[in-house]
């Protein structure tokens, strides 16, 4: 058996009391975001995306990618596991953390698919191996082996052309009904506040740790 009892480290750098927070849980997440930078905390925009079709959940790592009309904006194939579980169940986790700072967030929402016009400007932007990735790439999918995509890859960087956009690529907005602020405290008692969406107010409670 193996035996992670003694794998803990103490928290306690920082309090997160209700004084600090404010009436939008948008803004507070903007200002931890950018103390997240500030500290150098590598790739910072990483989060958890969870999806759940039929009872069973599933989780990996995205980039947020921008925050916008009310929403977590992420991008992806949507042929890819997440996109065909988000299309059967839009319902969606975001796990936020900064561990330097002691601090993660969770956020619960509904997915939806943001518009062409986005999911072109953002692909556009990207480098051309990164647009090249996603056009070769049947995410998700059983391949024989990497090489095959390697070769259409290379065959495609060389060829120099216009990269256009797939049609099954592009970008989701989480627009969260329950957000869930943690902050580290020593002796395992931790600052935790939600969130919760009543109407067009946020109700705002503290839990225990």
């Amino acid at each position: 058996m193996a035996n992670y009892h003694n794998q803990r480290i103490e928290y306690g750098k920082f309090r997160l009391e209700k004084s600090k927070l404010t009436p939008d849980p948008f803004a507070l997440f903007k200002t931890w975001f950018q103390e997240a930078l500030k500290a150098n905390i590598p790739d910072a925009n990483a989060m958890v995306v969870s999806t759940c079709l039929n009872n069973a959940p599933s989780s990996r790592i995205t980039l947020l990618k921008e925050i916008s009309e009310g929403g977590f904006v992420f991008y992806t194939n949507y042929n890819s596991r997440k996109g065909y579980e988000i299309a059967q169940n839009p319902k969606v986790s975001l796990l936020f953390f900064w561990q330097s700072l002691e601090r993660q967030v969770r956020v619960e929402g509904s997915a939806t698919k943001v518009k062409e016009s986005e999911s072109e400007t953002y692909f556009n932007s990207r480098p051309a191996e990164s647009r090249i990735a996603a056009i070769v790439s049947p995410q998700s999918k059983i391949i024989a082996h990497k090489e095959t995509l390697l070769k259409e890859y290379q065959e495609l960087l060389a060829q120099n052309k216009p990269l256009n956009r797939p049609d099954h690529w592009g970008g989701y907005r989480v627009i969260p009904h329950y957000f869930e602020y943690w902050q580290g405290g020593e002796n395992r008692l931790h600052d935790r506040f939600s969130y919760l969406l009543e109407g067009d107010s946020w109700n705002i409670q503290q839990l225990a740790p």
